[in-house]
């Protein structure tokens, strides 16, 4: 099953958009976290269909949303380097777009530096692919792997995501809070949005908003919820939390 979080312009407001995650509710394990399973998946190549399902329900989810009458914002899916590898990605990606009808700039895809590097050229094809779809990509757990500013300009992304193993400790720790600084700095010159996930507190949220942080998710906001609870999140009453004036 899918849950999914919203993501906040830093400011509050509405969601622009909700990371799907996937969950397996087992009937004895009960809800089962994706750390545990989806390893097995990716060694069995079960990862496809099951990557494929992903995909297909969260863009199936979002447009059920839009007919409901909530408000157009993106959703994003976490691709692994299984999927990324298999030959026909651009071809699934686009059936599941004309499918479900999902217009393709509300889609984002995420996909990890660990991917990028297996195969630095044929990457930089696909996702040149991927983006003329009209998709959005964002690089996800950015500053975590085998990090290379060099393909930040080579490659055509949209957006950059701090992982929570930096935000995590930022307020107290110098060596995060100048990691931190950096990937906003390099972001802006790039003319790439970033967003900062993990965010749990209104000092971290105050931190981000200091330092230019455009967009932040995180359990300040809201965990990962079943889809039938994501209407609450447009409902005047329940704004996101704002940075401290």
């Amino acid at each position: 099953m899918l849950y999914y979080q919203p993501q906040y312009r830093v400011g509050g407001g509405d969601p622009i958009g909700f990371e799907a995650l996937l969950r397996w509710r087992h009937p004895e394990l009960g809800l089962v976290p994706p750390a545990r399973f989806i390893p097995i998946a990716e060694e069995t190549n079960l990862i496809l269909p099951i990557g494929e399902w992903v995909l297909a329900e969260a863009c199936r989810q979002q447009m059920a949303w839009q007919r409901a009458g909530q408000p157009a914002t993106t959703v994003a899916v976490n691709l692994s380097p299984v999927q990324f590898r298999q030959r026909n990605l651009v071809s699934l990606v686009q059936r599941v777009l004309a499918e479900t009808g999902l217009p393709a700039a509300q889609l984002e895809l995420e996909i990890t530096e660990s991917l990028l590097m297996d195969d630095t050229e044929r990457a930089v094809e696909v996702l040149h692919e991927l983006k003329s779809l009209g998709i959005r990509l964002s690089l996800d757990d950015f500053g975590t792997g085998y990090s290379s500013l060099s393909y930040l300009k080579r490659f055509p992304l949209d957006k950059i995501k701090i992982d929570q193993s930096f935000v995590r400790d930022m307020i107290k720790d110098s060596g995060d809070a100048a990691i931190i600084q950096a990937i906003i700095a390099i972001a802006a010159k790039l003319e790439l949005g970033v967003i900062a996930e993990g965010v749990e507190n209104q000092s971290q949220l105050d931190y981000l908003a200091l330092h230019q942080c455009g967009e932040v998710q995180g359990y300040l906001f809201s965990p990962p919820v079943p889809a039938a609870e994501v209407c609450r999140f447009f409902n005047s009453a329940t704004r996101a939390p704002a940075p401290m004036a």
